[in-house]
């Protein structure tokens, strides 16, 4: 069976001080409240991954996440963070391919594959999206667009690696816009996604698969959404940033 999860972006929000507090309240809530298979993922801005650390208890339900990495190991990359350096703090995950990081950094599939690469050699496990825009879902072949960015940063996988590896579907146009896919909409893709992994790896390989939904999902919408049989949970955004909010949201997935 594959893994619940619910990934929590932080995005470019919160002072220490509030990462602190929102740290301390969603542990404690998840702690009292989430008795279920779940997985949690905390991604808070890099300068609060330590921080994010401490918060944690061994064999608990909450991981930590990183929101990007660099795909060199090291080097002369001022402002930046290599995967080797997220592994040697105990960071479990790492988001790649956002579609803000595409947008506003414009990020590649072939840069995103090298991504991919480097956190897998550093056993990070990546939270890969992809997503389309609103104007290519009303007018241009949206599902196979999608696919590409699956084929042109994941299918260079093998079986293994590619097995460890979480998929994210975030619709650009339902990203800080108050839209959100249908959970109909959010189903058929995922759909579609789950058997393109089949075409390259085989069911078994994409029924293992995790693919999670990103896009707006919130306390409201997340148990309709989580309820379709492809959608394995969420990357969630404004309402990771509502102790109470995501606590609901993480319960939707159980």
């Amino acid at each position: 069976m594959r893994k619940k999860i619910v990934a929590g972006n932080w995005k470019m929000n919160k002072t220490a001080e509030e990462a602190t507090a929102l740290l301390s309240e969603v542990v404690n809530m998840i702690k009292d409240e989430v008795t279920g298979d779940v997985e949690v993922v905390l991604c808070p801005p890099a300068l609060y991954l330590t921080t994010a650390r401490q918060y944690l208890t061994p064999g608990g339900k909450i991981s930590i996440g990183a929101q990007n990495c660099h795909e060199k190991a090291s080097g002369a990359y001022t402002g930046e963070i290599s995967a080797p350096m997220l592994q040697s703090i105990g960071v479990e995950y790492v988001i790649l391919g956002h579609s803000e990081r595409r947008q506003y950094f414009e990020e590649t599939n072939a840069q995103l594959a090298e991504k991919v690469n480097i956190a897998l050699e550093n056993n990070v496990i990546p939270i890969f999206c992809c997503g389309e825009s609103r104007d290519l879902r009303e007018n241009g072949d949206y599902i196979g667009f999608v696919k590409d960015q699956i084929t042109d940063s994941l299918f260079h996988l093998s079986a293994e690696s590619f097995g460890k590896v979480v998929i994210a579907y975030e619709p650009i146009w339902a990203i800080g816009t108050g839209l959100t896919a249908s959970s109909a909409q959010a189903q058929d893709m995922h759909f579609e996604l789950r058997q393109h992994i089949a075409s390259q790896y085989g069911d078994m390989i994409a029924q293992d698969t995790t693919i999670l939904y990103g896009g707006s999902a919130n306390a409201q919408n997340a148990a309709e959404l989580f309820a379709q049989p492809d959608v394995d949970g969420g990357l969630i955004g404004g309402a990771s940033l509502k102790s109470r909010d995501f606590t609901t949201v993480v319960k939707a997935a159980q």
